[in-house]
């Protein structure tokens, strides 16, 4: 498979830069095997049956991105210069790994200043990044980057407007429990409370499982064979409780749709050959193209996703690469809005709603 196999055209004014309000107001695509149907994320009751377990990300975004000064000793006096940071994941020793703009000019031992209450040392360099270490730690630290720091906006969306305050709600997901994701689940963002008590209502089941979504979601595929690449690690737990409601939902017949591709990687990870989904705490870096045998997912609720993406290889592999052309053609058609903060797809590879 070339890379080419999953590039499609994208009309510019389909990216959405804004979330629907409110969150169910979002359009939602339904797609089976040969039928799509448009409708929106409130009539998600429609298309699901008593028994469905949906199973959510309740990973919680943290505010990683944050504006600093690094100051340089020069022959003319200090001079000041500005620098963007964007943490990506914990170090050990309680350091932090981070992206950095500019990072050519940094050297080890120089200090960033983000705020009166905080500042970090360059600890570490490599070719992408760099490793800090901030003067606080603990819930100190936590506050303090709650209070500076700002949304973390995929590059698509900080390329066309700066986060605001907005972003703190919007970009968090409604069940939002563990701290340490630096990209939202977005599909997870549809959902408010009113539709999640329609859908208990009804006698739809939920597990929770966390996967903390990396910065490496947005790198691009640079590969043209796409079997070369290699995927980024991210944390991920499913608790004994969430593997034993999967387990039981699979033997007993109903579907397990995963909400997001983040929530469908991790099942996907801590699923045996028979399907068995057994408790997981640790990395993961699967690669979910086309000719992956799905172990445990019957359907997907997902975003539109980027050309020549990872994630639109996924749900590639879930519904057929000739199939997700049409069903993408049919949201460009139909003028869906694209990508983290856009509309939604409900994929269910079989005839089954």
């Amino acid at each position: 498979m070339r890379l080419s196999d999953f590039d499609f055209h994208l009309p510019e004014g389909l990216i959405a830069t804004r979330p629907a309000r409110p969150r169910s107001a979002a359009r939602l695509l339904v797609a089976q095997s040969d039928r799509i149907a448009d409708a929106h994320v409130r009539d998600l009751p429609r298309f699901l049956r008593p028994g469905d377990l949906l199973v959510l990300n309740d990973t919680r975004v943290i505010p990683a991105r944050l504006a600093g000064t690094r100051t340089r000793a020069t022959p003319q006096g200090d001079a000041v210069a500005k620098i963007e940071v964007t943490l990506t994941e914990p170090a050990a020793g309680g350091d932090w790994h981070a992206l950095a703009r500019p990072l050519r000019k940094l050297k080890p031992g120089e200090r960033i200043r983000f705020d009166d209450a905080l500042s970090a040392e360059v600890v570490a360099l490599s070719e992408t990044g760099l490793t800090l270490r901030f003067d606080s730690a603990g819930q100190d630290f936590d506050a303090t980057l709650a209070r500076v720091g700002a949304m973390p906006l995929p590059p698509y969306i900080a390329a066309l407007r700066a986060p605001d305050d907005q972003d703190r709600t919007d970009y968090q997901t409604v069940w939002a429990r563990h701290s340490g994701a630096v990209a939202a689940p977005t599909a997870s963002l549809h959902f408010d409370d009113d539709l999640l008590a329609a859908l208990r209502g009804m006698g739809v089941e939920f597990a929770h499982v966390t996967l903390h979504v990396g910065a490496g979601t947005f790198l691009p595929v640079k590969t043209d064979d796409v079997s070369q690449h290699r995927m980024h690690a991210e944390r991920g737990i499913v608790t004994p409780a969430a593997a034993a409601a999967i387990t039981t939902a699979r033997a007993e017949g109903r579907r397990v749709i995963a909400v997001g591709t983040t929530a469908l990687r991790l099942i996907e990870s801590a699923a045996g050959p028979d399907g068995t989904v057994r408790p997981f705490d640790g990395e993961t870096d699967i690669f979910i193209r086309p000719g992956h045998a799905f172990r445990v997912t019957d359907g997907l609720m997902t975003n539109f996703h980027l050309p020549k993406s990872t994630l639109l290889m996924l749900v590639s592999a879930l519904m057929g690469r000739d199939r997700i052309r049409a069903i993408y053609a049919h949201a460009v058609n139909e003028s869906y809005r694209f990508f983290s903060y856009g509309d939604a797809s409900l994929l269910l590879p079989e005839e089954s709603c």
